[in-house]
């Protein structure tokens, strides 16, 4: 067994779920979150509706599970956060892909809260339909008393309605996380994913019921296979599978590097997988069932409503659908709290990240780490807690998202796969201690066809916002919020490589794959 000659008790303890049942549950919590409720749904009718799950299904296999099993591989090989496991894997390079994923992580957690904080007011708007007649006015004007944001980007007015559910959000979050990775994690995994899965169970049969919501499932389903042959939609699948499986930030390495010995890490991955999409169908269905209602009360044709994605689904579309709805304040419930719900067990994942890797290099208490994340929590709510939050929210989430995860996810393939030439390894591990062999085949997805759509998506991206802007913010402060997001993440991943870690970062007991492997120089 490989092992450096630091002692093995300077090494802080790893925890570790408790089996099977609480990693896949901590997994689908990860993956399951506000993107599955609120945008695929619109990606899918936008893309060819029913022909997109081809294009969809190809991404899952190609791209979405073969990188998910590069994570899972990392983290149980390694067993560290995401720059500990990379550092044992590739050097100082692999450290510092490792801390870029953490930043977006940080980043990503500190926007996210918001929209966790919205929906949570929104589940107790349901109860008296507080949004009234016009639910855009009231979104936008009452409840976020969003500021100008070409004139006035930036503003420090606190909205006390939003502010409060912040500070909660946080003060819940941080609770869970301060628990531990089996009392706080796992079991706020176990209680709240069964909670989710029946509560929106509940909401997509009660919108099958009701008229009109045939019309919707038909402009959902009904495949447009004209659209398979523009490339955009190609794009967008590999995008809603990329971002939904919440692979390349560090969450699924993290999580992995809480397994135990020996454990199947690929037939947890299938099953998180395809949990997943299932839960997307099973939102799309939902979601379109309650837009057919609303066109049908209206009298205008699904295509015509507007609204089908993203925040203005969430709460503008909703609440007014849920006003023609009889008794639509339950439903209301429904929907607010599974969109809590969900974006709550996301969270945690996102910050276990965060808390994971400060731990592994400083040395820290896992108390201690939490107390330290108490930063990120005060930068959300100056940022999110004013009439400025809806703007700062939507510009971190567009460079985080489709800058800074992408690029990360190209980096860390090419790097582990070509540069370092580790994946013959991490094959052979996830082979020996898995249900589910992978060989050539994944080795090819993962290191050829995953780079070169993730290549093509990021090239895209970039081309458009440096040409185009975005949202006609101004260009200043795209720079800062947007541009220099990334610019933080790629500060972090030259300087912190260079700190001193609180013990060796190569003293670790390898999980043996199994007896015929040899694990000579694995702990390099």
């Amino acid at each position: 067994m490989a092992r450096s000659q630091t002692p093995t008790s300077a090494i802080p303890e790893r925890e570790q779920w408790t089996g099977q049942l609480g990693f896949i549950m901590a997994a689908v919590g990860s993956a399951v979150g506000l993107g599955n409720i609120w945008r695929f749904p619109g990606v899918a009718y936008e893309s060819g509706g029913g022909a997109f799950l081809i294009p969809y299904l190809v991404a899952l296999l190609t791209a979405g599970i073969p990188i998910l099993f590069l994570d899972y591989a990392i983290g149980h090989r390694f067993r560290g956060s995401a720059p500990l496991a990379l550092r044992r894997l590739g050097g100082r390079l692999g450290e510092g892909i490792g801390w870029f994923q953490v930043v977006i992580a940080a980043l990503i957690a500190i926007y996210y809260t918001g929209v966790l904080a919205w929906a949570a007011s929104y589940f107790v708007f349901s109860f008296g339909e507080q949004w009234g007649d016009d639910t855009a006015a009231f979104f936008t004007g009452d409840y976020l008393q969003v500021s100008d944001g070409a004139a006035d980007p930036i503003t420090f007015d606190f909205v006390p309605g939003v502010l409060i559910p912040l500070v909660l959000m946080w003060v819940v979050t941080l609770v869970i996380l301060g628990a531990g990775v089996v009392k706080g994690v796992q079991r706020a995994n176990v209680i709240i994913i069964p909670l989710l899965v029946v509560a929106f169970i509940a909401l997509v049969i009660r919108a099958l019921f009701l008229p009109g919501a045939l019309d919707g499932l038909d402009a959902f389903f009904t495949p447009d296979f004209a659209a398979l042959a523009d490339p955009g939609v190609w794009i967008a699948a590999y995008s809603q599978i990329f971002f939904s499986l919440s692979i390349a930030f560090g969450i699924m390495i993290t999580y992995a590097s809480y397994r135990r010995r020996r454990s199947n890490m690929t037939g947890a991955g299938l099953v998180v997988a395809f949990g997943n999409s299932s839960f997307e169908i099973l939102a799309g269905i939902g979601v379109f069932s309650t837009i057919g209602f609303l066109a049908h009360q209206q009298g205008i044709g699904v295509s015509e409503v507007e609204g089908l994605s993203g925040p203005i689904l969430a709460f503008v579309t909703f609440p007014a659908i849920v006003s023609e709805m009889p008794g639509g304040g339950f439903s209301g419930a429904l929907f607010f709290g599974a969109l809590t719900l969900a974006g709550l067990t996301s969270l945690i994942s996102i910050l276990e990240v965060v808390i994971a890797a400060i731990r592994d290099k400083f040395g820290l208490t896992r108390g201690q780490a939490v107390g330290g994340v108490g930063v990120l929590a005060l930068i959300s709510v100056v940022l999110l807690g004013t009439t400025s939050g809806l703007i700062a929210l939507d510009t971190i989430d567009q460079w985080t998202n489709n800058i800074g995860i992408v690029a990360s996810a190209i980096v860390m393939t090419i790097v582990v796969i070509w540069v370092k030439r580790r994946g013959g390894e991490l094959s052979r591990h996830l082979s020996a201690v898995s249900t589910f062999k992978v060989g050539g085949l994944w080795l090819f997805f993962t290191g050829v066809i995953g780079p070169i759509v993730l290549i093509w998506m990021l090239a895209a991206k970039v081309i458009d916002l440096v040409t185009g802007g975005y949202e006609g913010y101004a260009t200043w402060y795209l720079g800062v919020a947007g541009w220099g997001s990334i610019v933080l993440a790629v500060v972090a991943a030259i300087v912190l490589p260079i700190v001193s870690w609180r013990h060796d970062p190569r003293s670790f007991e390898a999980w043996p794959t199994n007896k015929q492997l040899s694990l000579k120089g694995d702990a390099r």
